[in-house]
């Protein structure tokens, strides 16, 4: 400490006298020093409560990966397909019943449309047209994500547009 207060003596920059100072005119009897001091501490005091205020959140520890210990770890090959190919059965009958389902509320709205005298057939090609792109849509957003070029696009889009009118 001593080192210090040698460097500030031979500075331009010296707190000694400042302190002195402010002792001096801080021990005269004056009716504000109380109030000035504390309107002083006041901007330090609400800094210092907002840091003691401040919510600092721990790194979350790394999760653990538990891998899947439903099946049997010996299971064969045999039985590994077995059960990919039950499940894709599975998977087909419910897209199956999902194809189902939308076709019956297709025919339904078809249904309502002609009843009130709508043009049912211009909406079911113009409803086909947009599944239609939506599904090239999709597999061309697949294609590019696995890196290949989509399946329809040898030559079979330019057969399609010579013969449209």
């Amino acid at each position: 400490m001593p080192a210090i207060m040698g460097m500030f003596a031979k500075s331009r920059f010296n707190p000694a006298p400042g302190a002195v100072d402010f002792w001096n005119e801080f021990r005269k009897p004056n009716p504000y020093r109380w109030p000035i001091l504390a309107v002083s501490a006041l901007p330090l005091a609400v800094i210092f409560y907002w840091l003691s205020t401040e919510t600092v959140y721990k790194t979350p520890e790394r999760p653990r990966v538990t891998y899947i210990t439903t099946f049997d770890p010996e299971r064969t090959d045999n039985e590994i397909i077995q059960s990919n190919l039950e499940n894709q059965e599975l998977k087909e009958l419910r897209e199956q019943a999902e194809a189902d389902l939308a076709a019956r509320k297709r025919e339904i709205y078809k249904a309502l449309g002609a009843g009130i005298g709508m043009d049912v057939e211009e909406i079911e090609r113009r409803a086909e047209e947009e599944r239609a792109a939506e599904a090239a849509a999709e597999e061309a957003r697949r294609a590019e994500m696995f890196g290949r070029p989509p399946s329809g696009e040898s030559g079979a889009e330019t057969s399609s547009e010579s013969t449209a009118p």
